[in-house]
């Protein structure tokens, strides 16, 4: 018999491995192994999502799917989703605002309503594997509303938002080092809503756009600046709507708008695509466009320099698509 030492050099490579690979097969059992199919989340709306990027994912939490069953589940995207399975996680909710907090180097989650209807007030952070509830000492009252980083004051910023008893108009910041919730009294400020609210880099403020609640909505466009909240008046404006997304472009240097409810009915939901510069509002004419929707998540990705969409609600059912644009230019 031919010893292997005999053997050319690329025989007993491949003998050598053939070894080693029939010596670990007894190891490869189906708890060291195994396929895992890569799904996506189920359609819904009402849906909270942020950028991480300490772990440069989009993560999105909960909402409430077609038969309006409230979830609780977090998911990932990068590139294409992935369902996490954190040892702790919020109940199941809708309606909760999200945002990555830079100067606590997680996402926190705030309030939301879960399924019996009850509005909630707890704070999560996420940390790119689990979720950790936080007990500041003070905080917003139970509500679904919007909150957005102001890299400006390294605070993350909520507005408004709704509960049982009707719209809201407080201002409230969330401090990431200290954990702590801190009521703001600003000289100026827009009326009770929900809105979406988001950071422009190129004001350098947190800007919101409209909202309302009910079948009231608004097309006024107010930015906060740290202390107070100031409206501009653009020349050109997207028409009165709730239920908005909204995410700071950094390629194209501007704010991106996408969809809502106009003129605060749910059933006229629209598609149109805006972007913020700062002094106004510029629609623009993608060549493909998403459906019509309201109440989605949406983001920018920094990493692939493109705004992340998922779900929302319309005319019909919710909506379980995941959109990207990116600006060539």
């Amino acid at each position: 018999m031919l010893s292997v030492t005999n053997q050319p050099k690329m025989d007993r490579c491949a003998l050598a491995v053939s070894t080693l690979f029939l010596l670990a097969a007894p190891l490869l059992t189906a708890q060291s192994v195994n396929w895992v199919k890569i799904g996506a989340p189920a359609a819904r709306s009402s849906i909270s999502m942020a950028y991480d990027a300490a772990t440069h994912y989009t993560v999105l939490f909960g909402g409430d799917d077609n038969g309006h069953q409230y979830l609780g589940d977090t998911w990932i995207f990068n590139g294409s989703w992935i369902e996490a399975f954190p040892a702790s996680s919020p109940s199941i909710r809708n309606g909760a605002a999200m945002a990555y907090d830079a100067a606590g180097g997680n996402i926190v989650l705030f309030g939301g309503q879960d399924s019996s209807g009850t509005y909630l007030s707890d704070t999560w952070t996420w940390d790119g594997s689990n979720w950790t509830q936080q007990f500041p000492p003070t905080s917003p009252s139970p509500r679904a509303s919007s909150v957005a980083y102001d890299a400006a004051t390294q605070t993350v910023v909520l507005f408004g938002g709704g509960n049982s008893a009707g719209p809201l108009g407080d201002t409230w910041i969330w401090n990431g080092v200290t954990k702590t919730w801190t009521q703001q009294n600003p000289a100026s400020s827009p009326s009770p809503r929900g809105a979406t609210i988001a950071y422009s880099e190129a004001t350098g403020t947190v800007i919101l756009f409209g909202g309302g609640y009910g079948s009231v909505a608004y097309g006024d466009t107010w930015a906060w600046n740290g202390s107070t909240w100031t409206q501009m008046f653009p020349a050109t404006s997207p028409s009165a709507r709730s239920g908005q997304g909204m995410a700071f472009d950094a390629k194209l240097g501007a704010l991106v708008l996408f969809g809502g409810a106009v003129n605060g009915i749910w059933e006229d939901s629209t598609n149109d695509t805006w972007i913020f510069n700062g002094v106004t509002w510029i629609q623009i004419q993608p060549a493909t466009v998403p459906t019509n929707r309201y109440s989605f998540g949406m983001d920018y990705d920094p990493v692939n320099k493109v705004v992340v969409m998922f779900g929302g609600y319309s005319t019909g059912p919710a909506r379980g698509d995941t959109w990207l644009l990116r600006f060539t230019k």
